[in-house]
């Protein structure tokens, strides 16, 4: 996909900076759900299996979580982008602020969705309890789903273009 933004554009280095922090911020949002999953469904912390399976799993395909983080950066910058770079005094780089901006948001977002059994349950389904590739994708797009729903975004595609719109 070509990039049509101007490189001092805000949405070009957001978007930098969103892909530089992306493999810790995806171990904060497993992180995050392993709290979720606790507090929502086993809040006693009884050793049951599923419990044992999620605290024990240390590696799962990842690339369902990364569709999942790229579409919550895609918010982010939606919500929050504009092409203006603003003054900055405190001697942090524009690429150094937003990194922190984002990862603070995210944190914020994670916790709040963690609420969502639906959502906690899907993101599962596509880590920490992953068993099959269809299943994966299923609970992949329910979680896009919840994510848009959540957000009040309405996403379509139109001749190949990819319209965003606040839903009311």
């Amino acid at each position: 996909m070509k990039r049509k933004l101007f490189p001092l554009d805000k949405n070009y280095i957001l978007r930098q900076a969103q892909e530089a922090v992306e493999k810790e911020m995806m171990q904060m949002m497993v992180d995050e759900l392993k709290k979720a999953f606790t507090l929502l469904f086993n809040p006693l912390e009884l050793h049951d299996d599923t419990y044992l399976k999620i605290l024990s799993v240390k590696s799962f395909p990842d690339e369902h979580l990364s569709i999942i983080y790229q579409q919550l950066a895609g918010i982010f910058r939606y919500k929050f982008g504009s092409n203006q770079l603003e003054l900055r005094f405190d001697g942090k780089s524009h690429f150094e602020k937003y990194q922190e901006d984002w990862r603070q948001t995210l944190q914020k977002w994670v916790q709040g969705l963690g609420q969502d059994p639906a959502y906690v349950k899907n993101l599962l389904r596509m880590t920490l309890l992953y068993d099959t590739p269809s299943r994966a994708l299923f609970a992949e797009n329910r979680c896009k789903s919840l994510l848009n729903e959540h957000f009040g975004l309405l996403i379509i595609k139109r001749k190949g273009d990819l319209l965003m719109k606040l839903g009311s």
